[in-house]
């Protein structure tokens, strides 16, 4: 450790580091959401009609190749790109693990993501360079996600599960005012001033995550690659790649949540500005301002989860980390309902009650707080040291192959009723929660047990 480096600093029981980590995703989050909050509406208005389509370099060949089996509409064809963005933004962060396992080091692999980010998004702001821009975005991404999450796992011991969930939970909550404040901003620029102005304020925003995180560069604990330390890394034991294994298994389980959810952030906002009533004693209210909704409806939810949590650790009656990624998909479900039940009891076309839609978001926004952070905390502390980055990373495979299947699922929100799309995504949210329940006993057995014990079992 260097003289530079503080990482013992503390602040609220919690190291300092923490704090940069969270602002550093704040910002990052703030320019991501904000961008996406504009994605969806951005292609079905404006890049996908004629006069704009011609110009992108490639959109051709790409909806060519979707349309391999079927012609499809610009909606479903939006749909499609955003899934399979979504998703391969998710499936990146194992290379990036690897990379700052073997390469670069945490430090400097985040500090690329967050240039090749910024790149990303400043290329957002043309058409020509669509696709350019979002291969960008996918590559910073992949160095920036899960290394930023990895490095706040390493702030805490092992033994310390509580406090580094509520650490996660701290972290998670920075991402979601950056969610909740992205989209108010893009949004309303975009509204005023164009698509591009807006795609370019998130650009400026990128750069602020970068300077957060090199201002908090001395509180974090020194970080190079396995590679520079000259360490020669052991074989995993029998009961490290038993522990890997069941890992892989919980990050499997989350997927029907991971298709669920994210769906409000695509056909969601399609949703409100076709069939809500956004009128308002201002004015019509931009349908990109719900991309902050289930994020507020996160940041409503965390200190009330802080305190809750903290009270049932006390009693022995917490919800180990399975159960609350369980309860976070139970809530997924019953989220989507509220939309289907929206669009079912609406008088007419366009005019479900707005209540509704917030309504459904919050709830998303509370789901997402019980099972992601959860899920983190639970990869961090229980992944084999020596692969800790690269499990971190593998922890997005979840939402990468739930993302690209979102997409597929997406493209039919046309072939049928919003009351019966909504019903849909609450069933697949359900079945991943009734399989969590029936499989928490025995991967959380497996979990609990120390490596030391279930070596000698092997």
């Amino acid at each position: 450790m260097t003289e530079q480096n503080q990482p013992s600093a503390t602040l609220g029981g919690h190291p300092k580091a923490l704090y940069f980590l969270a602002f550093t995703e704040l910002w990052e989050r703030f320019s991501f959401y904000g961008m996406t909050s504009l994605l969806a509406l951005y292609m079905v208005k404006q890049l996908l009609l004629p006069g704009h389509a011609e110009h992108v370099a490639g959109l051709l060949s790409l909806r060519h190749l979707f349309e391999a089996r079927a012609p499809m509409t610009n909606l479903a064809f939006a749909a499609m790109i955003y899934g399979w963005y979504s998703g391969l933004v998710y499936f990146t962060p194992i290379a990036g693990g690897w990379i700052a396992d073997r390469v670069l080091g945490a430090n400097r692999t985040v500090i690329l993501g967050a240039l090749l980010m910024g790149a990303g998004h400043l290329a957002m702001s043309f058409d020509f360079s669509f696709l350019v821009a979002l291969l960008l975005l996918i590559l910073g991404s992949g160095c920036l996600k899960g290394n930023i999450s990895a490095q706040v796992g390493s702030l805490y011991p092992a033994e310390a599960e509580s406090l580094r969930s509520r650490g996660f939970t701290i972290f998670s909550t920075g991402i979601n005012i950056g969610a909740v404040a992205g989209p108010l901003v893009t949004g309303t620029v975009a509204a005023i001033y164009g698509w591009h102005t807006g795609f370019g304020v998130a650009a400026v925003l990128m750069l602020v995550a970068l300077v957060t995180y090199l201002f908090g560069q001395r509180y974090l604990p020194p970080s190079r690659p396995l590679g520079e330390r000259r360490e020669r890394r052991a074989a995993l034991t029998a009961a490290e790649r038993r522990r890997i294994w069941v890992l892989f298994a919980v990050i499997a389980l989350t997927i029907p949540a991971e298709i669920a959810y994210p769906m409000v952030w695509s056909l969601g906002i399609i949703w409100v500005d076709q069939q809500v009533n956004l009128a308002s004693a201002l004015g019509t209210v931009p349908a990109s301002w719900f991309n902050s909704v289930d994020s507020f409806g996160s940041i409503l939810a965390a200190p009330v989860l802080l305190v809750l949590w903290r009270w049932q650790a006390g009693r022995g009656s917490e919800p180990n980390s399975l159960g609350k990624i369980a309860i976070g998909m139970v809530l997924i479900s019953l989220a989507a309902l509220v939309l289907a039940a929206g669009s079912a009891l609406a008088p007419a076309p366009g005019r479900v009650a707005v209540a509704w839609a917030l309504g459904g978001f919050l709830a998303m926004g509370l789901a997402w707080m019980y099972y992601w952070p959860t899920l983190l905390a639970l990869v961090s502390k229980s992944a084999p040291r020596s692969v800790t980055g690269a499990m971190m990373g593998a922890a997005f495979l979840s939402p990468f192959i739930a993302h690209t299947m979102a997409g597929w699922v997406g493209s039919f929100y046309d072939q049928m009723s919003p009351a019966t799309f909504w019903t849909m995504d609450a069933g697949i949210a359900a079945l991943g929660a009734a399989l969590m329940f029936a499989l928490r006993g025995r991967l959380g057995r497996v979990l609990d047990e120390p490596l030391a014990v279930a070596a000698g079992r092997s």
